[in-house]
């Protein structure tokens, strides 16, 4: 709950990220608040109340995971509102002649993707869902201490960096400060 909220303010992308890592932590633990407390909430060395603030913000998760029928994969609509947000920003950005940068950013993260869209079948996700799919996935396989190859490490490395231009330019727009000329 607190590193969620830090991770809002500061970068959206790592927020999304982390967002989908608790989805998976609760689902671990068969979305048992029980086991959540016993597992993740008192390791933190809370305070009481912190203690009860982050049990509460778990339990409204898991109370979300069973409304939206995300028990076993999928992700939470305020997930997918932040992928959403990050997708029409993409769209406005690429259309704008401003933003030159983002768009030749994105050009050379688009044969990436492009890859990845083939390689998921019938599942096919807009060009930002597919970017943090990647992100994400691989970020599973370090904490598994499975082996990156070269070529999926140089595709990470260029998607990472078009994320982190988005993400940038989400913060300047949750800033005001993006559409005006000094941006």
């Amino acid at each position: 709950m607190y590193i969620a909220s830090q991770k809002r303010k500061e970068n959206i992308a790592e927020y999304l990220l982390y967002m989908w890592q608790i989805e998976d932590l609760i689902r671990a633990n068969d979305l048992d608040i029980d086991k959540i407390s016993e597992n993740v909430i008192r390791r933190y060395g809370l305070s009481a109340e912190q203690e009860k603030e982050m049990t509460e913000w778990y339990e409204s998760l898991i109370d979300m995971m069973r409304r939206e029928n995300v028990q076993h994969s999928g992700h939470l609509q305020l997930n997918k509102n932040v992928i959403i947000q990050l997708d029409d920003l993409h769209h406005a950005l690429l259309k704008d002649p401003k933003f030159a940068e983002y768009s030749a950013e994105f050009y050379k993260t688009l044969p990436f993707i492009v890859e990845l869209r083939a390689k998921q079948g019938d599942r096919k996700l807009d060009e930002i869902e597919t970017c943090f799919t990647a992100l994400y996935g691989t970020l599973m396989l370090r904490l598994q201490g499975k082996e990156i190859s070269a070529d999926t490490q140089k595709a990470l490395t260029q998607i990472s960096r078009f994320i982190a231009l988005l993400a940038r330019y989400y913060r300047l727009d949750q800033d005001d400060k993006l559409w005006n000329e000094e941006s």
